[in-house]
């Protein structure tokens, strides 16, 4: 195996060794690897205290000079000593941490097959980039990993294998497990504890029965210049002008996201960093699924922090645990078995999309800069890539429709030709051979679209309060955003649980009524923008619904939404 472009891109940040065609553990390393693979009998490793004593000289072996959060020897100490029951404990040391050794052990030649098949999946994917590698901000690119490897990885992080000082200047998030154990110690409370339950039972199911699926990381950009084919981050008139009609909305006044029926992108309310506080104190919403879908983490590993114009979509993430409460009440809850289907690639049908909202945006976020760049990062990670062809097929008898799609409507993100393949590759395709986004749109006479019917294999966008609670942003406002992005994205739905959020108590009547009078994006952006600049003003201080309604109805039946009337 030849050292090529995308291992050396990683190399810095892997605790492995390349050297001529091969990589390896040192042979230190390797040694104290056996020890623990044979049992706490020979490695005498069989209480917490002892486990980070031999992490620590693991640690040294690969002439570390990194230091480990100050507490985090304390940390797995509290937890495999105190609050791990004697036969759990017994449990991890005798049977877990052996084959976690023994994974770790193959992770070289884990990382050799990798590469070696990585470019050589079959179809398309013969052609474009999958290999591990750190996926730079500002380039389009995507990362294929079996669930084996990433379990390998994830080891390294549980015994902090990974190098720390040159991941800060790369804008790479915290990968090691020692902050996670340190905040455990530092401000003991159930919340850290159930979140350690959660890695590991992860580390329990895997290290009985390795599964075999792949998940698929993708690194997605809106370039800031125009760059033809390509939208460019889209500007004001963009959205103004739009006339693709809003998609059916789905209220969902009670249940989780990530518990969704039916197949759809399901947001992950992260920060600019991917994973959040999830390796730290963190327990809201982006933690808990880092927590419950492990293999999550995986990609904090290479994926620096995303710009205003990224998002993150990950597919195949296999859920391991069932969980109660949010926050400080988050308990983990026993063992969750996911029979979510694979796709031709092995991925299971779980497809996450990481977008940061404005952290505390207070007034400004009525800014029109401001709901610009929300509105544009929600619509990077709804897009899908392979679009723009579909629709400017679907436009070629009308010269004046294809240059308003050309140039104001739909567009693909910025993506590499590789992404463009794969996008447009087998896995998007139907049974009969034709690519899923053969959408049907009808249009009035006038030239409006007036209806959309999507194939049934499209799927539409799963997500709730982004950018709210923590982060301060106003949910009226992120709802309408999300919408208007799901729609201009052509996504066939949006179901939107409100967490019980008392401000979206009226939003399923006024999508309602909003549908009933077949708006488009461009309609809809436009009231958000007057509204906007009403609350900048001080104009107003009504919530964008109750604005809304009064400002488009002539009756109080109308204000009602009883009896829906045309503006």
């Amino acid at each position: 195996m030849e050292v090529g472009e995308e291992l050396r891109s990683i190399l810095a940040y892997l605790p492995v060794v390349a050297r001529s065609s091969s990589l390896f553990w040192p042979s230190q390393v390797v040694e104290a690897l056996k020890a623990l693979s044979s049992g706490p009998n020979h490695s005498r490793v069989d209480s917490g205290e002892v486990f980070f004593l031999a992490i620590s000289d693991l640690r040294q072996s690969l002439s570390s000079e990194d230091r480990l959060a100050s507490s985090a020897a304390h940390g797995y100490s509290l937890f495999f000593d105190d609050l791990m029951s004697r036969a759990e404990a017994a449990k991890w040391f005798g049977e877990v941490v052996p084959v976690m050794a023994n994974l770790l052990l193959r992770l070289p030649s884990l990382l050799e097959a990798h590469y070696k098949d990585a470019d050589g999946n079959g179809g398309r994917m013969k052609r474009i980039k999958t290999g591990l590698r750190i996926l730079e901000s500002q380039e389009a690119g995507i990362v294929f990993l079996s669930q084996e490897l990433i379990g390998a990885l994830l080891a390294c992080s549980f015994f902090c294998l990974f190098p720390i000082a040159n991941r800060g200047p790369k804008h790479l998030p915290t990968i090691n497990f020692d902050h996670l154990f340190a905040s455990l110690y530092e401000s003991y409370g159930e919340t850290q504890e159930n979140k350690i339950k959660c890695i590991i039972h992860y580390f329990e199911r895997i290290c009985s029965c390795m599964p075999v699926g792949v998940v698929s990381f993708e690194r997605k950009v809106l370039p800031w210049k125009h760059s033809p084919p390509y939208v460019s981050y889209p500007k004001a008139d963009y959205w103004s002008k739009s006339f693709i009609p809003l998609c059916c909305f789905k209220v969902c006044s009670s249940g989780l996201i990530e518990d969704h029926s039916s197949e759809g992108f399901e947001v992950d309310f992260t920060n600019k960093y991917l994973g959040g506080g999830a390796l730290n104190r963190g327990c809201v919403q982006e933690e808990i699924r880092f927590m419950i879908n492990p293999e999550l983490i995986a990609g904090m590993l290479f994926l620096p922090s995303m710009a205003d114009n990224e998002a993150i979509e990950i597919v195949g993430a296999e859920r391991f645990s069932n969980y109660a409460g949010y926050a400080s009440s988050f308990r983990y809850s026993g063992d969750n078995v996911d029979k979510r289907n694979l796709d031709s690639m092995g991925r299971r049908r779980t497809r996450i999309i990481a977008i940061d909202a404005l952290c505390n945006p207070g007034k400004k976020q009525f800014r029109l800069e401001c709901l610009l760049r929300e509105i544009n990062k929600a619509f990077c990670g709804f897009f899908d890539q392979s679009r723009c062809q579909q629709y400017q097929r679907l436009f070629e008898d009308d010269d004046s429709c294809r240059t308003q799609i050309d140039q104001d409507v739909v567009g693909p993100v910025a993506m590499s030709k590789d992404l463009l393949l794969l996008h447009e590759g087998p896995s998007l395709t139907s049974e009969s051979g034709e690519g899923i986004f053969a959408d049907r749109l009808i249009r009035s006479s006038g030239g409006k679209i007036i209806q959309h019917v999507d194939h049934q294999d499209q799927i539409g966008i799963v997500t709730g309060n982004w950018g709210c609670g923590a982060f301060g942003g106003d949910p009226e406002l992120k709802a309408t955003i999300q919408w208007l992005a799901a729609s201009q994205a052509l996504r066939p739905f949006i179901s939107y649980y409100t967490f019980g959020v008392e401000a979206l108590q009226t939003l399923d009547q006024v999508t309602k009524w909003i549908l009933s009078h077949e708006w488009t994006v461009g309609e809809l952006w436009n009231m958000l923008v007057d509204y906007s600049d009403q609350r900048l003003k001080g104009e107003t201080n009504l919530g964008f619904f109750s604005w809304l309604l009064p400002s488009l109805s002539s009756t109080s039946d109308a204000m009602m939404l009883d009896v829906p009337q045309t503006p």
